[in-house]
């Protein structure tokens, strides 16, 4: 599904086909998959939000079956890169990874990681977090306290 909403409907996510191509290649499947994840960049419509580009893990990101660790390396090239070339429009709204699970839900640990990076923004927004499962998408927008709206698909 492309479009997603809080459940109170007053913030809507919509993700290109490209970002959802990028999901599916590095969905875990088999036992022996690493999870993997990167940036989200788009850009941002009032509360709304286009996910434009989902980067791709790289050659120094840290990838096991239960833990995905990004490494700034060519991420942030990329970001920087989309930011110029787009005057500012598309930029970083957050974090995806994926999880060897159906309908994957964040740890302790996602969760902790996701505010810290919260609380680095410069814009003050809160991060988009985006847990790619086998089955379902878990996305919430997260504050750099407390818990944030989590979003559901639009049908």
């Amino acid at each position: 599904m492309n479009s997603w909403a809080t459940t109170d409907r007053r913030a809507l996510l919509h993700f290109s086909e490209s970002t959802l191509e990028t999901f599916c290649r590095y969905v875990q499947v088999s036992d022996t998959d690493c999870e993997a994840g990167g940036l989200l960049l788009g850009s941002v419509h009032g509360v709304h939000m286009i996910i434009e580009q989902a980067t791709t893990p790289t050659t120094w990101d840290k990838r096991f079956r239960y833990l995905f660790e990004r490494m700034p390396f060519g991420h942030e090239t990329i970001a920087l890169a989309r930011w110029t070339a787009s005057h500012g429009i598309v930029r970083y709204l957050g974090e995806w990874h994926t999880h060897p699970e159906d309908d994957p839900h964040p740890s302790d640990l996602d969760i902790s990681e996701w505010r810290r990076l919260s609380a680095k923004r410069r814009d003050g927004r809160p991060m988009l977090a985006v847990i790619v499962g086998r089955k379902s998408l878990y996305a919430e927008l997260v504050p750099n306290l407390g818990r944030g709206p989590v979003f559901a698909p639009v049908e």
